[in-house]
Parts: structure tokens; C-alpha cells; sequence
């Protein structure tokens, strides 16, 4: 589908020099002379290459949509994981490294979306946050206030995140999967 070049949104796909990228940041620009455009930062899909492109109105882009299917996560093989269509029982089998830092919180049984085009998987997402447990944390400090500290503490994965100082060992909390932040305390 072809969108004008100052039609291009944050979060929109678009085919630009036979790539795909996703539209990060967009700023309309008028300069006192010669026409106004949009600067658009575009992110390449499959390396995660960066790119800071100009589009006149006058042009036009190719929009791309995507599309997005669910998969049961089963089990890790080295670089590689399983999933499972749950329509149809197939396996697929998946690199790794297309999660980023994020394959750190798979677990058994997590619904993980593939994001494909044109037969061609480009990408995977993991639900939004994910309840893990707390395996270590360090001691509250006496004097501390509530408000502003936390402390590190390790998740059963191995991962390092910062929690508020009433959290300790054994307690589960809900993780954001994009950046492995603390969100709040699960409820048990």
C-alpha cells in the first residue's frame, strides 16, 4: 500500500532500498527555504541497523503490513527454539538471537507472537511482562526511605534488576520483558 511520505507514523513498516524498517521517531521539519519534510528514523527489522531518512510529500512510500501469528514456546536447543502452532500441533523452530535480551524470560507453556512477511519470519515478541521469582536479594539498609531506593536483587533466570527493599528471596514479581524492570509485586 503507498502513503504519502509525510504520512509515515512512529511504528509504521514501510519497503525502503528493498529493506524493511520500522518508522522509531518522526519529526515534521519546515525549513525557512525549500519545502517542509519529515525526518524519519527507521529501524531495519532484521539487524537492527539504524537509519535517519527524508521524505517530501511529494514521495511516496510502500507501507507494509505485517503478519502476526501465536506459537506455544516448548523448549530451548541451543541457539534455537521450539515452538508450537496450536491450531495444527506443527513445530517451528526459531534463532534465538531474533528475541534480543528478552529470551532471557521464556518459559514453558509462554504464547510467543511471530511476526512474519511474506512467509519470511522477521521477528518475535514476547508478552508484555512475565511473573518471575525472586532467588536473591540483598538485606534491607536501615535508613533508607521507600520512596526513592532499590536494591538489586537476581531472578530465576539469572538476571539482575533493581526492586523496591520490601522485596526479598522468594517472593514473585512482574517483570517487563522489553527492558527488565521491575513492574510490581504478583499477586499469589
Amino acid at each position: 500500500m503507498k502513503i504519502n511520505g509525510n504520512a509515515i507514523r512512529p511504528g509504521n513498516i514501510i519497503l525502503h532500498n528493498n529493506r524493511l524498517w520500522v518508522a522509531v521517531k518522526t519529526q515534521h521539519t519546515q525549513p525557512g527555504k525549500g519545502g517542509a519534510y519529515l525526518q524519519v528514523e527507521l529501524k531495519d527489522i532484521r539487524d537492527g541497523t539504524k537509519l535517519n531518512e527524508r521524505f517530501r510529500s511529494s514521495e511516496s512510500v510502500e507501507r507494509v503490513r505485517l503478519d502476526e501469528k501465536e506459537y506455544q514456546f516448548l523448549y530451548e536447543e541451543g541457539d534455537d527454539i521450539a515452538l508450537m502452532d496450536l491450531e495444527n500441533f506443527e513445530q517451528i523452530h526459531l534463532r534465538k538471537d531474533i528475541l534480543g535480551d528478552t529470551a532471557a524470560f521464556l518459559k514453558d507453556g509462554m504464547m510467543v507472537t511471530v511476526v512474519s512477511h511474506e512467509g519470511e519470519m522477521v521477528g518475535a515478541e514476547l508478552p508484555e511482562t512475565v511473573v518471575m521469582t525472586i532467588v536473591e536479594a540483598e538485606p534491607v539498609v536501615k535508613g533508607q526511605t521507600a520512596s526513592s531506593s532499590y536494591k538489586p536483587a537476581i531472578l530465576e533466570n539469572g538476571v539482575r534488576i533493581l526492586v523496591p527493599p520490601h522485596i526479598g528471596a522468594g517472593t514473585k514479581v512482574i517483570v517487563n520483558t522489553a527492558d527488565g524492570t521491575y513492574v510490581e509485586r504478583a499477586k499469589e
